[in-house]
C-alpha cells in the first residue's frame, strides 16, 4: 500500500477512478429493444452472479442513451466482443447516433439483438433493477447462451483497448 493511501470513509472519485483504471475488463455490448427500435452500449461491468440457476448482472451511467431503454425493457442480450471488434466497442461507447447502422446483427425471438461476430451472448430477462449513486444495477437471469466465432475477447484497460493472444497466456 502507498504512503498516501486513502482511509477516510469517504474516498475521492479520482482515487477511485485511479484504481478500477488498472482493472482489466471484458467487452461487451449489451442491446435491448425500446418503442424506438434496439439500443445498445458498451459495457465492462458484465460480471456474472451464478451459474445455476444463470444470472448476470451489469450497470448503465446515468447519462446513458440507452438507460430509459433498459429501465423499460423485459430482456436484455449481452454481447461479448472479440478482439477484432473495438471499432464496434467504440461505436456503442460513442454519443447516440444509430449504433446498428451497417453492422450484422441476429434477432432472436423476444426481439432482441445479437451482433455478429461476437465470441458469444447471453439472453437474459430482467429480474431487478436497482438505482444506485445515479445509476442502474440490472441483475437479468440467463434464458439463453451461445458461441460464437473462436476469437480472443476484447479487453479494455487504463482509457484502452487491448487484445489477447496465445503470448499472453502465463501457465
Amino acid at each position: 500500500m502507498t504512503d498516501d493511501a486513502r482511509t477516510d470513509e469517504q474516498l475521492g472519485a479520482e482515487d477511485f477512478r485511479a484504481v478500477f483504471r488498472r482493472h482489466a475488463g471484458g467487452v461487451a455490448v449489451v442491446t435491448a429493444v425500446g418503442p424506438d427500435g434496439p439500443r445498445g452500449f458498451t459495457a465492462t461491468s458484465v460480471v456474472s452472479v451464478s451459474v445455476d440457476p444463470a444470472y448476470f448482472a451489469f450497470s448503465v451511467n446515468a447519462t446513458s442513451s440507452s438507460r430509459a431503454v433498459i429501465e423499460a425493457a423485459d430482456g436484455v442480450v449481452v454481447n461479448v466482443l472479440s478482439a477484432a471488434q473495438s471499432d464496434v466497442a467504440a461505436r456503442f461507447a460513442a454519443p447516440a447516433q444509430d449504433r446498428f447502422a451497417g453492422i450484422a446483427t441476429e434477432v432472436l425471438p423476444g426481439g432482441e439483438i445479437v451482433l455478429s461476430g461476437a465470441v458469444g451472448w447471453v439472453q437474459g430477462r430482467i429480474e431487478q433493477r436497482i438505482d444506485i449513486a445515479g445509476s442502474l444495477l440490472v441483475i437479468a437471469r440467463a434464458v439463453r447462451a451461445d458461441l460464437g466465432p473462436r476469437a480472443f475477447p476484447l479487453v479494455y484497460v487504463d482509457h484502452a483497448y487491448h487484445r489477447l493472444s496465445e503470448d499472453s497466456r502465463l501457465r
